[in-house]
């Protein structure tokens, strides 16, 4: 019961912002006597579905969502070099363990192929797609999760890998209310 509540917030809480940022349609809302969301406008239910089903956003954002569903069951340890951070992220559920790795494959994937997509719960996100030949990228594959390693001769470019990985060890320790607090700190 508790994991549907998440969800509908979660849902909520993503077809507030996708509305607010203008992603999508221009027709996605609704008339404004039909809800109260943004200036008395209401996502309509296909509009929604357009959004999260849109190429651009459904790997990142369903896989996400999935991780902060489970992030009790997430551990990360993070090594901070001079030049970037090795990190280990890791689950003893084999399940967990596997939307680990497929999401950050699936974004080193987008970053490579210069894919960005909004995510207001990370500012680093922003940063590290904006100057994603600034840095190199790796990750091996563990039984249990995954260990990346990310680094860059750019000064500024180094306090943004720092920043995503302490980003990314709040989401593993508080999930969803890290990414609000993340939301919310982000001015759209």
């Amino acid at each position: 019961m508790k994991r549907r509540t998440v969800a509908a917030g979660i849902g909520s809480l993503l077809s507030g912002w996708l509305a607010l940022v203008g992603f999508g349609r221009k027709s996605a809302f609704a008339e404004p006597s039909a809800g109260m969301m943004g200036g008395g406008g209401m996502m309509s239910g296909n509009a929604m579905q357009d959004m999260m089903s849109h190429n651009n956003m459904m790997g990142p954002m369903k896989l996400g969502m999935e991780l902060f569903e489970r992030h009790a069951e997430i551990r990360r340890a993070t090594q901070y070099l001079p030049n970037g951070i090795i990190d280990a992220t890791v689950s003893s559920n084999p399940t967990t363990a596997r939307i680990i790795k497929a999401h950050v494959i699936e974004m080193y994937n987008r970053l490579a192929d210069n894919r960005p997509f909004p995510y207001p719960a990370s500012p680093s996100v922003t940063s590290m797609f904006e100057n994603s030949t600034k840095y190199q990228r790796s990750y091996k594959l563990l039984p249990t999760g995954i260990e990346v390693t990310e680094t860059s001769d750019d000064p500024e470019m180094v306090k943004v890998i720092y920043a995503h990985a302490r980003e990314l060890d709040r989401f593993a320790r508080d999930g969803m209310p890290a990414m609000m607090r993340g939301m919310m700190g982000n001015k759209m």
